[in-house]
C-alpha cells in the first residue's frame, strides 16, 4: 500500500522529493510556510549527476525549454584576466556521462517542479502551513502548523532549508555557523551587456580571498553571475535576499581584472547573502530517525563551492521515493534509515569538497601559486570531477 508522506518546505528539494514520491504512486502532503509558492535566488548549475534524475522525474521537455547549455568551463584569474584552464563541457559531458551539463534559473527550475507535482494528481500543496509541533508515534506522525491545523502521515520529510525548523525533531545540534563568507548576486540580460562581456560558457575568476563566477541561465537569454569574497556578515544571516550594491562588493573585493570589473559594473541591481553551514554529516542518523527524514539544506548545507546544492536534494529525493517503494506504513522507519545509509556519506563528501574548494579558490602567496600551476598543467583532468558526475 502506497504510503502517505508530509513534507515541510516548499522549495526545490521538497518539490523534487514530492514529486519523486508521487511517481512511485505515493501520497504527498506538501506544507509551505509563505504565503505563495515561489522562489528567489541565483542560478543553478545542474552536472550530469542532476539532470539524469531529473529525466527519472520526467522533466525533460519542460527542463530543455529553460535550460542553457554551457559548452565550457573556463577557469581565468581574477587580478589580470587570464586564462588559466579550460574544460569542455557540451558534447563532453554526453560523451562522458550520458547527461547533459544545464545551467538554469533557480526560480525556473522551481516553476518545472511545482508543475509537474501539480499535475500527478497525488500531491496536495499548502501554502501558509509554518510548521511548528511534531509528534511521532508507533505508527504514524502528526504535524501542527502556525495556523492551528495539523496533519497525519505515515512519515515526516524535513526539506525546509538551512534553519530548518523539522531538523531538532531529528537530532540535537548546534545552529549553523557563520563562514565569514558574503555572496552577492546578479541576473542580468544578455542582449543589454556589450557583446565582448557575453557569454555561452562557465567561467570563474579566482583572486585573493574571492572568486567570481558567470555562467548563460534562461536558454542562454541571460547572465547570472555570483561574486563571493571573505567579508564580515551584514543584515539578516537567514535573508539571502538583502538588497545591496556594487560599492559594498567592490569594498569586499577591492579591483579587479579590466573584464570582470567591467561585467560588475554593467550589472544594475546586486543581491547579497552571508553564508552559513554545518560541519559534513558523520552518521545516517543525522539525516533520519523513526518516521522523520531530512533532506537538502534540511540535512546537509552545501557551501557553493562545488556548486551541488540543489543537486544533492534532487539525489535526496530521487534516492529517498527510491527507499520507500513497495514498503507498507509499519515499513516506512526502515525504509528511512535505508535512505539515509545510502545517502549520507556521498552528502558528506560533496560538503568536506566544498569547504575545500574554497579554500583552494579563495587561495593566497606559494598556494595560490601552486594551483595556478597545476590547473596550467593539467586542466580538465584537475576541473572534471567523475566521482561526482558518475554518481
Amino acid at each position: 500500500m502506497p504510503a502517505h508522506v508530509l513534507i515541510a518546505g516548499g522549495g526545490i528539494a521538497g518539490l523534487a522529493s514530492a514529486l519523486a514520491l508521487a511517481r512511485r504512486r505515493h501520497r504527498v502532503d506538501l506544507l509551505e510556510q509563505a504565503v505563495a509558492f515561489g522562489e528567489v535566488g541565483a542560478g543553478i548549475q545542474l552536472g550530469p549527476n542532476v539532470t539524469r534524475r531529473l529525466q527519472q522525474l520526467e522533466v525533460w521537455e519542460p527542463l530543455v525549454r529553460i535550460a542553457a547549455r554551457p559548452d565550457a568551463l573556463v577557469v581565468r584569474s581574477a587580478t589580470d584576466g587570464r586564462e588559466i584552464a579550460r574544460m569542455p563541457l557540451g558534447n563532453a559531458m554526453l560523451h562522458n556521462y550520458a547527461a547533459p551539463y544545464f545551467c538554469v534559473h533557480r526560480a525556473d527550475l522551481h516553476g518545472v517542479l511545482l508543475a509537474a507535482a501539480r499535475g500527478t494528481g497525488a500531491v496536495t500543496l499548502t501554502t501558509a502551513a509554518r510548521v511548528t509541533g511534531v509528534v511521532a508515534r508507533d505508527h504514524a506522525v502528526c504535524v501542527s502548523s502556525t495556523e492551528r491545523r495539523a496533519w497525519e502521515g505515515d512519515a515526516l520529510i524535513g526539506a525546509d532549508g538551512l534553519w530548518s525548523t523539522v531538523r531538532p525533531f531529528v537530532l540535537e545540534d548546534s545552529p549553523p555557523r557563520a563562514t565569514g563568507h558574503t555572496a552577492w548576486r546578479a541576473l542580468v540580460d544578455q542582449s543589454a551587456l556589450p557583446a565582448a562581456l557575453r557569454s555561452t560558457q562557465v567561467t570563474v575568476w579566482l583572486g585573493p580571498r574571492l572568486h567570481a563566477v558567470a555562467y548563460p541561465v534562461r536558454r542562454g537569454d541571460a547572465l547570472n553571475l555570483v561574486v563571493l569574497a571573505e567579508s564580515a556578515p551584514a543584515g539578516d544571516a537567514r535573508d539571502w535576499d538583502q538588497a545591496s550594491s556594487l560599492a559594498a562588493l567592490q569594498a569586499a573585493t577591492g579591483r579587479t581584472s579590466g573584464a570582470l570589473q567591467a561585467l560588475l559594473e554593467a550589472v544594475p541591481d546586486w543581491r547579497a547573502w552571508t553564508l552559513n553551514d554545518r560541519p559534513p554529516l558523520a552518521s545516517p542518523s543525522q539525516m533520519a530517525g523513526e518516521r522523520i527524514a531530512l533532506v537538502g539544506d534540511a540535512a546537509h548545507p552545501m557551501l557553493p563551492y562545488l556548486a551541488q546544492g540543489a543537486g544533492m536534494a534532487i539525489e535526496d529525493a530521487v534516492a529517498l521515493a527510491e527507499a520507500l517503494d513497495g514498503g507498507d506504513a509499519a515499513a516506512v522507519p526502515a525504509a528511512l534509515m535505508r535512505f539515509a545509509e545510502a545517502r549520507w556519506q556521498r552528502n558528506a563528501l560533496v560538503q568536506a569538497r566544498a569547504r575545500r574548494n574554497g579554500g583552494i579558490f579563495h587561495a593566497t602567496g606559494l598556494v595560490r601559486f601552486g594551483r595556478d600551476a597545476a590547473l596550467r598543467l593539467l586542466g580538465a583532468r584537475l576541473l572534471d570531477v567523475p566521482w561526482l558526475y558518475e554518481g
